[in-house]
Parts: structure tokens; sequence; C-alpha cells
């Protein structure tokens, strides 16, 4: 577990996402935690979420585009 000040926070926020990929990173301010920054898989493994239709749907990272004109052929 990872802690920053929200000052520090404030100042760096791309650092606590690289951290808050790897683990929860809580943020604290005057010294007491008041959130606590995770990333979404963290979130979802936490809940019990699981994907929703739309994530299901959607097309894989590098996955080819479809050329419209084509799609209009058919």
């Amino acid at each position: 577990m990872k802690v920053m000040t929200s000052r520090e926070f404030n100042q760096d926020v791309s650092a606590a996402k690289r951290i808050a990929r790897s683990e929860p990173l809580f943020v604290t301010d005057r010294g007491r935690p008041t959130h606590v920054l995770m990333s979404v898989a963290m979130f979802r493994q936490l809940t019990g979420e699981q994907d929703s239709i739309v994530d299901l749907l959607a097309a894989p990272a590098g996955a080819p585009d479809i050329d419209p004109d084509l799609a209009r052929r058919w």
C-alpha cells in the first residue's frame, strides 16, 4: 500500500496513476487518508463486478478497422 499526500497528488497525477496500476494508492489530507486510487481492473475484482455487454462487444485493442464502404456493399 502506497501513500501520497494530497499536495503530492496534485503536483504529479501521472505518478499517482502509475502507482495505482499495480496497487491501491491512499491519498491523505493533513495526515488522514481521504481517497483511494486504484485501477478499474482492481476495483472490478474487489467488487466482483463483471464486464458489461458494452465491454464484451467492444473491439479488442489492435483490431483492424472495418472499411465503411465495404460494409455498405453488403
